[in-house]
């Protein structure tokens, strides 16, 4: 038995739980986030390295056989999404030091990222359908502090929609987690694969796999369900919003893959079918928002809105080149959308707005800023040799290899509109005449929200020119993916 791949998992919950105490005080509460964020990710790239080296790692809870103990695994795809997600986290933490007001600060607010990061890296992590319920409570619950935090009028009311569509939707989960129940009679995932493939997935299946689709879909912000992800998101203060664009929907994003190319795998006509088609119609969604609105948050959150579709595009392709491809994709949009809310994050702090009719030569004050967000504005359209330009181009093959041309041509012309979206706010914000602004940032504190964003830029500059050495990893996920008896022969087998 590995405990090792726990450690990603135990850090944050242990040091949410140290930071509940001491919350006037400051210093006590930046420095143990910090180490707490700080060692689950030495421990996840260990853990990375180890999945790399030896193979899928797995524990099972009481030392129960697979498979009637819960199972954690930790293959190559959640050990890269583990590591991702500390990583942003650490970022967001440090951005968080000169952005989110003290007054916050007090009320809980790393515990709260503490309890975000146990959720989200147990969701990666468990191999039990019941358990991956239990950890999106988990994320969910901190989730509604931190969108609350401050307790504005414009949080509220985003924020009563954000609990009531995820109380809709975790009643639906558990719903649908019987009826899987009632027919395969397991909750370990690698089980459930094996009892659908005997029964060869009859129509009961097929109706629970669009049940989960709804379910996680709801969570992860697909057409038609994403009308609650503008507001919601737009209403948190920049660095809740930075986490939650980041991560929160990829959770969803994650499981959809998870289930559909693991259980879900014997009616791909229609299972699949149906899965690329929301995708397409995601990307349509998000593209017209994204060029409809002049708020800055409101652009950005509806290019998440883009890129969940085009990684489930990907994935509904199943083949190996596009499920490599969604893999890699999903790693830049992580990156690239923390990178980018930290970004419009400043240009709000400075102008004290977030309407750009009301911006305007930013680039003669603050020309780094300024390149950084055109690098990172490049690298979300996906231009080459930048983060999201591999991803893209290997879910286009993957589309062409599954005979799916025309689809896969709108994803190509789809990075246009992304372009033009994200380029508006260049051209408003930092070209054009000089507006008065009506921010309150200093030279210190700009200095201090510039340096985590400006490192991060570089690291998604890093993950794109350096594709070639993250290839290895990310060709383990997609024969993962790609091959559900790997992860199924790896989790059944007796240590």
């Amino acid at each position: 038995m590995n405990n090792f791949l726990l450690l990603p998992i135990i850090i944050p919950f242990f040091f949410g739980m140290i930071l509940m105490f001491g919350q006037k005080n400051l210093t006590y509460q930046r420095s143990f986030s910090l180490l707490g964020i700080g060692l689950a990710l030495l421990s996840a790239l260990s853990l990375l390295l180890t999945v790399k080296e030896d193979g899928i790692q797995k524990v099972t809870f009481g030392n129960w056989p697979v498979p009637y103990g819960i199972t954690m695994v930790s293959d190559m795809v959640s050990a890269l999404l583990v590591t991702t997600t500390l990583l942003i986290a650490l970022f967001v933490v440090w951005y968080g030091f000169g952005s989110i007001t003290k007054e916050r600060e007090r009320f809980f607010y790393y515990p709260g990222i503490m309890f975000i990061l146990t959720g989200v890296n147990g969701a990666f992590t468990t191999g039990d359908i019941f358990n991956l319920f239990v950890f999106f409570e988990v994320l969910l619950m901190a989730s509604y502090l931190l969108i609350v935090l401050g307790g504005e009028k414009g949080q509220l009311k985003g924020s009563i929609k954000y609990i009531l569509i995820n109380v809709i939707s975790s009643a639906l989960f558990v719903i649908t987690v019987a009826y899987l129940y009632s027919v395969v009679g397991t909750l370990n995932m690698a089980d459930i694969a094996v009892k659908i493939a005997e029964i060869n997935q009859p129509g009961i299946i097929t109706v629970i796999a669009v049940l989960f689709l709804m379910v996680f879909g709801l969570k992860a912000a697909i057409f038609p369900l994403y009308f609650w992800l503008p507001t919601s998101y737009a209403a948190a203060p920049i660095p809740v919003l930075t986490l939650f664009g980041a991560l929160l929907t990829k959770v969803g994003v994650y499981a959809i893959t998870r289930t559909y190319t693991l259980f879900f795998v014997h009616d791909l006509s229609y299972t699949h079918d149906l899965l690329m088609a929301l995708a397409i119609a995601t990307i349509v969604a998000g593209c017209i928002g994204a060029l409809a609105y002049f708020d800055v948050k409101l652009i950005i959150i509806y290019n998440i809105v883009i890129a969940v579709g085009v990684i489930l595009f990907g994935v509904s392709q199943m083949n190996e080149a596009s499920l490599k491809g969604a893999m890699f994709y999903l790693i830049h949009d992580m990156l690239i959308k923390a990178a980018l809310f930290m970004l419009i994050g400043i240009v709000i702090y400075i102008t004290g707005t977030s309407d750009l009719r009301k911006m305007g030569g930013l680039m003669k004050k603050y020309p780094a800023l300024g390149w950084c967000y055109l690098i990172a504005a490049f690298g979300l359209a996906g231009i080459p040799p930048l983060s999201g330009f591999v991803g893209k181009l290997l879910i286009v093959q993957g589309g062409f290899e599954a005979g799916s041309m025309w689809s896969s041509i709108f994803i190509l012309a789809s990075s246009l509109l992304v372009l033009l979206s994200v380029i508006r706010i260049f051209l408003y914000a930092f070209w054009g005449e000089e507006k008065e602004t009506q921010g309150t940032v200093d030279k210190s504190t700009y200095k201090m929200l510039f340096m985590p964003t400006a490192l991060l830029v570089l690291i998604t500059v890093a993950y794109g020119v350096g594709s070639e050495w993250i290839t290895p990893f990310m060709d383990d996920a997609a024969k993962l993916l790609n091959d559900p008896s790997i992860y199924i022969d790896a989790v059944m087998k007796e240590d």
